[in-house]
């Protein structure tokens, strides 16, 4: 069974920035597609970018030209970097791990989730 431990969440001003790691450990079938998820009170739960493991990336439309995934397959180890950081961006972010065949939105492995509260 794989393990999905996320970091770097916390409390961030509006128009800050915030980087997510998310590490994974145990069961590592291969170089996995992994990505990041976001779920705000009373919403459903949000593809926010994912990354195939051959580099190609997804992300929400939301998102774009504000965030960014990269990994580091040596580390198993994927980062979400956010700048311009909005108040809706405020959620609790999940990391998550899947197959191939479906990259763009992997989703058979989660971790726990770190909050990021943007707010002056």
């Amino acid at each position: 069974q794989m393990q999905l431990v996320e970091s770097g969440g916390g409390l961030v001003q509006p128009g800050g920035s915030l980087n997510l790691s998310c590490t994974a450990s145990g069961s590592i079938r291969s170089i996995i597609p992994m990505g990041w998820y976001r779920q705000s009170p009373g919403k459903q739960r949000e593809l926010v970018a994912a990354i195939g493991g051959d580099g190609r990336t997804n992300y929400a439309q939301s998102v774009k030209g504000r965030f960014t995934i990269s990994r580091d397959n040596t580390k198993n180890t994927v980062y979400l970097q956010m700048n311009s950081l909005k108040p809706e961006d405020t959620a609790v972010y999940y990391c998550s791990a899947g197959d191939d065949s479906r990259w763009y939105r992997p989703s058979t492995d989660w971790g726990q989730g770190t909050q990021v509260p943007v707010s002056s």
